[in-house]
């Protein structure tokens, strides 16, 4: 049954509709809001993978440049198999919101497709394709304790707007996501300008309140046309009682034992203890195997795995809740111990290492010049980017051996959010004329790497003479709820953030927010928890930020002598012609006889980069001689380039020449030109006047007086 409805979202319309494209899939929709149009489609096997313990689901976001009237700008000319940045954090985006309303036990492999396939420039996709996945899954079969809907929040000279369109991001100085469903938030993603938490906890409800129209619609398109949803394979009395005595006798086995375990500060040994008692405790029931093992030892390990799992979980919990402590002994709202260091590697241009606890960070800075900035065609055009962050997660990190490989999706989320978060402190153009790249090497983790790259980061600037606005520190933080009972926990571990239901990461300055990303894995939080984690994290924040300062309180004063050495100069735009040459000869010259790189563009902005600043200057100064323009009363070289019987042409800069009439070639009167000078001979001259079209008289009696007196002959 084909079906269109509209809501209301930001004072535009948003259409839904259904029935009409891909109907084969389990559940799909067309997304429209303004010109900006997305296909999602959500299938889900027939079949429950065995085995499994967690749910088997795929997201994927594709931008289709013909939905911009582009034709693609790469050698094939067809969209890359490779996702983009861009569609590689839109597809994050989607996933983190919605992986938690599948019920537990959901085995059955789901993938969730969203395609733009028309794009106006205005209204971003990403947000329909997030709304277009929750209400393709509401009318399909497949369960989902949906739904859920989502806005982008942008606020312009104090005013909050709901889905501002993409010119206005840069005006923004709030610009977030807000994911939610009628009665909560469950995701929050995006970055601001020193917002304080305040006004950040209203942009946020702001959004849940301008989300609910898109959540009443899909309410009655499920109502509508709404598919019965699948019933899902329920365990037997007999699978239930098999279980329950397994889990019984795990936890009469091993429950001291993992207590124990879990109160060990170190994370490899505690990862160790609960290893040996994992392996005994799988050793003593499979030998003893309770007479009902015989028909299904699989299922019987697989039983006593996921009892011990779960024992592990209400442990870690119960030391929260029950007993008031963490794994690690530390209070509620206690930062691990930092330690900050700088100036580690001598060749790069900056660097940081940045260890709090057991996650441990090292950020390099490399300065460029424009030729190192990043090009990349988006649906909305071409872009340069002249900052760039790429985080790196090697296994060894986690103590793990895997295959290395390029960044996956929590690589690019995990520096997206650094990006983010830093971007706002940079110098601008006018400032600091260099193409910025940092990287962070993450080389032990537990517990938010991705906020230890921005404390890293932001050290290796300053290390790298870089004058940043302010430092920027960033903390993640975590919760244990059960029932009305809840606890925020400050900087958490990789096991808190593991067993617990929320990983919520703030990174500001003193003066407020710059980034934010929460992800929860119950079903939605309120405005007074939301409150309590954006507080704790404030202080937290700033107790970071304070340990960083006393490793390197500002910017130091010059950059790198490694680093290059760039300066920009501003000519008059009709001089450009003269730094060029014909056919680029001149410009080539300079950089091979100077050894630099030379930018000009049209606006007369000229941008010379070398290695060393002799190289540089020594280009300034040619650039300087050849775009000068001449001045009255200023005294020039000059070279003599023609003579005439009225006076001599006089070249007195590259590409400029004037006129000493005979009557201004000497102190007392010549009747020939030839008696004083010929061409190719140098001659100091003063610019007397320019005229309105160019012309320059210039005189060499005017030097001789200065430099004689007028009465000598």
């Amino acid at each position: 049954m084909e079906i269109l409805m509209k809501a209301n979202v930001g004072g535009r319309s948003l259409e839904i509709q259904t029935g009409k494209i891909a109907k084969q899939a389990s559940g799909s929709v067309v997304v429209k809001y303004g010109e900006t149009v997305v296909l999602v489609a959500v299938v889900s096997a027939d079949k429950a993978k065995e085995g499994l313990d967690f749910l088997p689901l795929t997201v994927e976001y594709q931008e289709k440049i013909y939905s911009a009237g582009k034709i693609p700008g790469n050698y094939f000319r067809r969209e890359i198999g490779r996702p983009s940045e861009k569609e590689t954090l839109t597809c994050r985006m989607i996933d983190r919101p919605v992986r938690p309303l599948f019920p537990k036990g959901y085995t059955f492999e789901t993938q969730i497709i969203a395609t733009v396939l028309s794009m106006d420039r205005a209204n971003d996709a990403d947000m329909l394709a997030l709304v277009g996945a929750s209400a393709a899954l509401e009318i399909s079969d497949i369960p989902f304790e949906g739904p859920i809907a989502a806005v982008r929040i942008g606020r312009i000279d104090g005013q909050l707007i709901i889905n501002p369109i993409i010119s206005q991001y840069d005006q923004c100085d709030i610009n977030i996501v807000v994911a939610g469903t009628k009665t909560g938030v469950v995701m929050v993603e995006g970055g601001s300008s020193f917002v304080s938490e305040t006004d950040m906890l209203e942009a946020i409800f702001f959004g849940h309140n301008a989300l609910q129209p898109l959540i009443e619609l899909q309410e009655q398109m499920k109502k509508s046309v709404g598919k019965p949803k699948r019933t899902m394979t329920v365990p037997t009395d007999e699978e239930i009682r098999k279980y329950d005595v397994i889990k019984a006798k795990v936890e009469s086995i091993a429950a001291q034992q993992i207590h124990d375990a879990m109160t060990i500060a170190d994370k490899m040994e505690r990862q160790n203890a609960l290893r040996v008692v994992k392996t005994e405790v799988r050793s003593k029931l499979e030998s003893e195997n309770f007479g009902f093992s015989d028909d299904n030892d699989e299922c019987y390990a697989s039983n006593i795995d996921t009892a011990l799992k779960e024992l592990i979980k209400q442990t870690s919990r119960a030391l929260v809740l029950n007993e008031g402590r963490r794994i690690d002994g530390r209070r509620f709202d206690e930062v691990r111990k930092i330690a900050c260091e700088v100036g580690l590697l001598p060749r790069p241009h900056g660097s940081a290492l940045f260890t709090r606890g057991e996650t441990q960070v090292l950020g390099v800075l490399t300065l460029g010049t424009g030729r190192d900035e990043q090009r990349i065609e988006t649906l909305n055009g071409d872009e340069n980017r002249s900052f760039m962050l790429h985080y790196n997660f090697p296994p060894y990190c986690v103590g793990e051996v895997r295959r290395l490989g390029g960044p996956g999706r929590r690589d690019i989320g995990h520096g997206n959010l650094a990006t983010r978060a830093i971007e706002k402190v940079l110098p601008g153009k006018d400032e600091f004329d260099y193409t910025i790249r940092l990287v962070s090497e993450v080389f032990e983790s537990n517990g938010s790497s991705s906020m230890g790259t921005v404390c890293s980061g932001i050290m290796a600037l300053m290390d790298g003479g870089v004058p940043i606005k302010t430092p920027v520190s960033g903390i993640a933080m975590g919760m244990v709820k059960e029932g009305d009972q809840v606890v925020i926990l400050t900087d958490i571990l990789g096991d808190e953030d593991h067993t617990g239901d929320m990983d919520f990461k703030v990174a500001g300055s003193q003066d407020g927010i710059t980034a934010l990303q929460m992800d929860i894995k119950i079903h939605e939080l309120s405005k007074d928890i939301l409150a309590q984690a954006l507080e704790q994290a404030r202080v937290g924040r700033l107790h970071i930020l304070q340990k960083m300062q006393g490793a390197l309180t500002t910017s130091r004063e010059t950059i790198s002598d490694y680093a290059p050495k760039v300066e920009a100069i501003r000519i008059n735009p009709d001089k450009i012609r003269d730094i060029i040459g014909p056919g680029g000869k001149i410009i080539r010259i300079l950089q091979s006889e100077t050894n630099t790189h030379i930018e000009v563009d049209d606006s007369g902005l000229v941008k010379i980069s070398a290695m060393s600043s002799e190289d540089r200057d020594a280009a300034v100064k040619r650039v300087n001689e050849i775009t000068a323009e001449p001045e009255i009363g200023k005294i020039y070289d000059g070279k003599v380039v023609k003579i005439m019987d009225f006076g001599a042409f006089v070249q007195i800069m590259p590409g400029t020449d004037g006129l000493c009439h005979i009557s201004q070639l000497a102190q007392r009167r010549i009747t020939r030109v030839t008696d004083v000078v010929k061409e190719g001979d140098n001659l100091k001259v003063k610019v007397l006047e320019i005229s309105r079209d160019g012309k320059i008289r210039l005189s060499h009696k005017a030097v001789l007086e200065e430099k004689h007196g007028r009465n000598n002959k």
